[in-house]
């Protein structure tokens, strides 16, 4: 068992109570451990914490919570971070998802302009807990479920000596939506995906030992006119066929563009403005939780459920606890491990998780007829992290350009002045100017 401390900076976030409930899960892997909840919203915060102490105490483990609004002060000898926060909430999400589609873009939280006002946001928070990090714990490691996650990673390790690992469900999630649209079996199947988070695609693609590719073009014949598939699993199932790949649901921002561009106009609400709605239900439960002597997480009522973060979870245990697991993480590309790509680039990868650290396993580029689009991803993701860092104004308007979401120079300016306006309490004055 490894005992750490680890501060949790998102600690009073809607996800957090359930974060917390997924680490105490784990609690016997980390027995004796203390952790840290860091927040902004101090009201939110007491209570994840009161939530936190009481399953704690349930759990026997010997895992002591606390809390504090301060994050230097929090981050004080923490041999980890886990960072999983969002500048501006749900209501700066919004603006990311219904700003583009004024212009005639996809709005989206991780993809396109959306995702690199988010990362704009997220990074200029993420300056401040490096800063502190080397003041006071200088050999702590960062965890990261801060999207958008690729170019978060990307600017710390460009410009900090912390090292950081960043981690997204995607690789393990995205193959069973295909799998599932061809009606088979996820469990019979062994995909592994690589690329930039969120946009990765399949090298290997087999079903009980064998290529899975004549299975799925059986499916797509006899399902592509089928009303009962659900658009994403159709899209995914037939993107997979014809690129010979299976795909981050994420792509279909980018080979079904206009479809999911038309959808967008249409919806009444965006994404976000459907979180919104839920979101005080989310904390009436958590404060009855709160109140209770033995709290109890109904998933229905939780954001997110009640397991939440838990690929980052099992990365920190497989680290610290030194279990050589093999798990998918957002890394540079060291000795160029996934070829086609620079070695400083962030990958997302599957990787042996020991105490040494992620170390990539042995990869095989991606497909020829994919790698185009996945590089012109990474090389965005590139330029985003070094105008979030350190850019100006002209800086972040060619990182739009870049942007395979964007169809335009005028488009890009137009949109950049205003979400930059929109956003402005958020960002620093250098990329405002």
């Amino acid at each position: 068992m490894a005992r750490i401390k680890m501060a949790y900076i998102g600690g009073g976030s809607s996800r957090a109570a359930g974060t917390i409930a997924s680490f105490l899960w784990h609690g016997p892997e980390f027995a004796g451990s203390e952790v840290v909840l860091i927040d902004k919203d101090p009201e939110r915060l007491e209570t994840v914490l009161r939530i936190a102490e009481k399953l704690a105490a349930e759990g026997g483990d010997g895992i002591t919570v606390t809390a504090t609004t301060d994050q230097r002060a929090g981050l004080a000898d923490v041999d980890a971070v886990l960072t999983s926060y969002r500048p501006g909430n749900f209501a700066a999400r919004a603006l990311d998802e219904r700003i583009p589609i004024k212009h005639g873009v996809i709005g989206q939280e991780t993809q396109g302009p959306g995702g690199f006002f988010m990362a704009l946001r997220s990074i200029n928070d993420m300056r401040t807990i490096t800063d502190d990090l080397q003041a006071v714990a200088p050999d702590a490691v960062i965890f990261n479920y801060t999207n958008p996650v690729n170019i978060v990673s990307q600017a710390v390790a460009d410009h900090t000596p912390v090292p950081i690992y960043s981690m997204c469900e995607g690789p393990i999630v995205f193959p069973p939506v295909v799998l599932r649209a061809a009606g088979l079996d996820p469990e019979r199947a062994k995909v592994t995906m690589a690329g930039v988070n969120h946009n990765c695609w399949s090298y290997e693609h087999l079903y009980d030992g064998e290529d899975v590719m004549p299975l799925l073009d059986a499916a797509w014949e006899r399902r592509k006119d089928d009303p009962t598939l659900d658009a994403n699993s159709k899209r995914a199932l037939h993107l997979a066929v014809v690129m010979r790949s299976i795909p981050s649901d994420y792509f279909n921002y980018y080979y079904f563009r206009n479809e999911v561009f038309r959808d967008q106009q249409a919806a009444p609400r965006t994404r976000s403005e459907v979180i919104m709605d839920a979101v005080p239900g989310y904390w009436d439960h958590y404060r009855e939780q709160a109140e209770s002597s033995h709290p109890h997480l109904d998933p229905a009522r939780s954001r997110g459920g009640i397991h939440e973060l838990e690929l980052a979870i099992d990365v920190m245990s497989a680290y610290y606890n030194d279990t050589g697991a093999r798990l998918p993480v957002n890394l540079p590309n060291v000795d160029n491990a996934l070829p086609g790509f620079d070695a400083e680039t962030v990958v997302e990868v599957y990787c042996t998780v020991d105490r040494k650290g992620c170390h990539i396993e042995p990869q095989q580029p991606l497909p020829l007829a994919v790698r185009g689009i996945t590089r012109q991803l990474a090389d965005y993701q590139m330029l985003a992290a070094k105008a979030a860092w350190e850019g100006t104004r002209a800086d972040a308007i060619r990182v739009l350009v870049a942007n395979p979401l964007v169809p335009d120079l005028s488009i890009a300016e137009n949109l950049y002045d205003e979400m930059a306006a929109a956003h402005a309490a958020y960002l620093p004055e250098r990329l405002l100017q």
